[in-house]
């Protein structure tokens, strides 16, 4: 049975590439032992990229991404191969499935998996329709320098030997990354002060909160919740200060003023900054803050979409302190989901979400592009953190 309690950003996510009917979709259902995705002999009955979540056994919670043919034409199927290109940036585990000797764009599509250092399985897909799949897979792995596997979603044929092929090649760390590393451990006091705003609705938590709040758990913390208003009687009901106290960005100046000394306190974009992405890069990129002027320009990047309210952390509160610093000329500009400029250049700094929605390598994807093109890129809650003056202070985690 799937698993769908695990976050999608959370998960490994598999991407599958190759040309129309080259069989992606049908390795999908063979591995999952499940029609999990749309077959047809009907080349490109898969169109945008389809994002399916399942518990692999051995492996764990996975994303399967199954995309459109590298060979997709006319002016339609060349924005199909450009969603194609975007499933790219989130693949942390590559399956390039072909059904002969590769051609110069399966070649291409190889060679940006290779740059982007992504783990890749070569598949050598239908061999019950080759004569000698055996000969023709070693041909192709001549040809690539690249090992090539075998088989067939029709028949099953190395179905078991792919699904090993694939946790060999996860990554040693990808499972271990935690929110909060060694700030705390068993027995320590950690106070949640969690504003129930209208980013979240009456009746349910946001992500971070939620996630934050399980690795405390796992970790045997002990975890006091509260809102903002409620900050000092809640303090004034503990025992003793808490060790760590996490909060919303947005309120940072309001729980500072309540700190106990002894507390330390972070945010849940900052502890999200350094579970997706590059702490030590978004805090490097939070110094253009200092260099901003009205003739400069920021872009600002929300992972997701989302109705926008006067309580808006992208939207409202940074540009308005980031314009108060600098001046009310200062140029804001805005992407969310996936859309994110290949051209950096016009901007003097970048600033992104928590991206709790996001996986790490799609994140660190765009530091990299960042980093490339000479532009700071940092994160809401060091920003907000470093406007409110006590960024040096927050705890950061390592």
């Amino acid at each position: 049975m799937t698993n769908q309690s695990t976050p999608r950003g959370n998960r490994l996510h598999i991407g599958l590439f190759g040309n129309r009917n080259a069989g992606k979709s049908s390795l999908i259902n063979a591995l999952t032992g499940q029609e999990i995705s749309l077959v047809s002999p009907v080349a490109g009955t898969t169109t945008d990229p389809v994002y399916k979540s399942f518990e692999l056994i051995g492996v764990g919670p996975v994303v399967f991404v199954d995309t459109a043919g590298l060979d997709d034409g006319g002016e339609l199927g060349q924005l199909r191969v450009e969603k194609t290109r975007q499933a790219l940036e989130k693949t942390d585990l590559a399956i390039l499935v072909l059904t002969d000797a590769p051609d110069t764009q399966e070649l291409n599509w190889l060679e940006a998996i290779k740059e982007k250092k992504i783990p890749t399985l070569v598949l050598l897909n239908k061999a019950d329709l080759l004569e000698d799949p055996a000969s023709t897979a070693q041909a192709i792995s001549t040809q690539i320098d690249l090992p090539v596997m075998a088989c067939s979603a029709q028949t099953g044929q190395n179905i078991p030997e792919l699904l090993q092929a694939i946790m060999k090649l996860v990554p040693d760390d990808f499972w271990d990354r935690t929110l909060l590393g060694d700030m705390v451990g068993p027995g320590d006091l950690v106070l949640l002060v969690m504003p129930q705003d209208t980013e979240a609705p009456k009746g349910r938590l946001i992500l971070p909160q939620v996630q934050t709040t399980r690795e405390l758990l796992d970790k045997k913390c002990t975890v006091v919740s509260t809102t903002t208003d409620c900050l000092s009687n809640t303090l004034a009901a503990l025992a003793h200060p808490p060790k760590l106290i996490i909060t919303d960005a947005n309120s940072f100046p309001q729980v500072w003023a309540q700190k106990p000394p002894e507390s330390i306190l972070t945010a849940f974009t900052i502890l999200f900054a350094g579970y997706k992405g590059d702490i030590r890069t978004f805090l490097e990129g939070a110094s253009a803050i200092e260099a901003l002027t009205e003739n400069s320009r920021v872009l600002i990047a929300e992972a997701c979409s989302h109705t926008h309210n006067e309580e808006d952390i992208g939207r409202k509160k940074v540009p308005a302190l980031l314009r108060k610093k600098a001046g009310e000329g200062l140029a804001i500009d805005h992407v969310q989901g996936n859309d994110f400029p290949q051209d950096l250049s016009p901007y003097d700094l970048v600033i992104h979400c928590g991206a709790c929605m996001f996986n790490r390598r799609h994140v660190m994807g765009r530091i990299a592009q960042a980093d490339r093109q000479k532009v700071p890129i940092t994160n809401y809650g060091i920003v907000l953190a470093a406007l409110s003056g006590i960024l040096d202070q927050v705890a950061i985690p390592e």
